[in-house]
């Protein structure tokens, strides 16, 4: 596979969750999000569709890991030529290795990993040759990708080191500091943002992905009817699009973005 055919970014997500038939039936109520069964595994494991197109999958939350405290959580994929290598270079950069390169039969070979700062992803090297689509998201799929970390400028040191990422803009939050944006290796697309958390934010550092809606102010609501919690916003950003933090009925934090096209 040549070096390039992959771009290193975002492209499968994962719910670990305590009740898996409950998530589906909320992300699918809020999202539209359709389901598929996958049975090359060793365990249960559904597909989320939205429309025809697989974009990852909800599992049971691991016993030893809900033991160890961990909640139910979204965990996000990032493309690379060669997981091994990934994780070897992740490892010299000062990284933490909690599943070590597995082979998913047919499908490819997965990775999940700890930054320097704590925060938990994951890499993913498919068997077939697909190159990187347009960072162009569509309803229904995943628009912005958020670390909320102890040292932003020492984690996204850390993703450029390892994914060749690309400082795009930043934005100045006051007495909250930089927002740094960052976007695939010449894209010249911003997909997310690294800031450093403030003191009141409760847990580690960690990964937020939000999932694009035709109208935030809509989904917030429907949220609440379906049994979640509404952790920050409905709020406006910088170019008119809206936001809104959330967290799922079982306990999974994810967030929701609407553009100020079809937001208004």
């Amino acid at each position: 596979m040549a070096e390039g055919a992959q771009q290193r970014c975002f492209v499968w997500y994962d719910l670990l969750t305590s009740d898996p038939d409950a998530a589906t039936g909320f992300y699918g109520e809020l999202i539209g999000w359709g389901t598929q069964p996958w049975e090359g595994g060793s365990q249960p494991y559904l597909m989320w569709t939205n429309g025809e197109n697989p974009m990852g999958g909800v599992m049971q939350l691991p016993e030893d890991a809900a033991k160890a405290g961990a909640p139910p959580h979204w965990l996000a994929y990032v493309a690379t030529p060669d997981t091994k290598a990934t994780v070897a270079r992740a490892t010299e950069l000062g990284a933490c290795v909690l599943v070590q390169p597995t082979d998913i039969p047919e499908a490819g070979q997965f990775a999940v990993l700890q930054d320097p700062q704590g925060a938990t992803f994951a890499v993913y090297t498919s068997a077939q040759d697909s190159p990187g689509a347009e960072f162009t998201p569509a309803i229904g799929e995943f628009s912005w990708h958020e670390l909320a970390t102890t040292d932003y400028e020492a984690a996204f040191d850390f993703y450029h080191k390892l994914f060749d990422w690309d400082q795009t803009e930043s934005m100045d939050m006051g007495e909250a500091g930089t927002y740094q944006m960052y976007g695939a290796q010449g894209s010249g697309k911003s997909s997310g943002g690294m800031f450093n958390k403030p003191a009141e934010m409760p847990g580690p550092p960690a990964w937020l992905f939000y999932v694009k809606v035709e109208d935030v102010n809509a989904a917030v609501e429907k949220v609440k009817e379906l049994g979640g919690q509404v952790l920050n916003g409905p709020m406006e950003v910088p170019g008119g699009d809206m936001v809104a933090q959330c967290m799922d009925p079982q306990g999974a934090a994810f967030a929701l973005h609407s553009s100020a096209a079809s937001s208004g």
